[in-house]
């Protein structure tokens, strides 16, 4: 019968620890499998992550391509079609986030204009489309800006 706890170790599967350093009758001693010269053979060896043995890294080998701005904002972004599904008559981002259709404000609220709103509705983001404003004014709504 084969349980879990007769079942043994395959064959070779465990090897004895290498004890380097205890004499030259163990085959690792002398020189403690290290070699003889170079940097590996030194104590207090370390090498930089990407380090290729002095060859040109990688990193450094593939051309730098483009610009990443640190300044750069970024924002929760709301379609029309989305307020539109709401029955909300004042749209924020507070409500936006408690309603779960934003997960995240990020650096602010924009509204973008796709879709049409059918009932007037009073919008606050940080950010609107042109689009967006004209269609929202045009259902008889008001938008308000908010300061960041």
């Amino acid at each position: 019968m084969v349980n879990l706890n007769t079942i043994g170790v395959p064959a070779g599967q465990r090897h004895p620890r290498k004890r380097v350093g205890r004499g030259m009758g163990s085959g690792h001693g002398k020189t403690s499998t290290r070699g003889h010269k170079g940097q590996m053979s030194r104590s207090g060896t370390r090498h930089k992550r990407g380090f290729e043995g002095g060859q040109m890294p990688l990193q450094r080998r593939l051309p730098k391509r483009g610009f990443h701005n640190i300044f750069r904002k970024r924002f929760a972004i709301i379609n029309l079609k989305q307020i539109a599904k709401l029955d909300e008559t004042v749209i924020s981002p507070e409500i936006l986030l408690a309603s779960g259709v934003v997960k995240s404000l990020h650096d602010g609220l924009k509204i973008l204009g796709d879709g049409d709103l059918a009932k007037a509705v009073t919008v606050s983001a940080h950010y609107f489309s042109q689009s967006a404003r004209d269609k929202i004014l045009k259902a008889g709504g008001k938008v308000e800006v908010l300061a960041e």
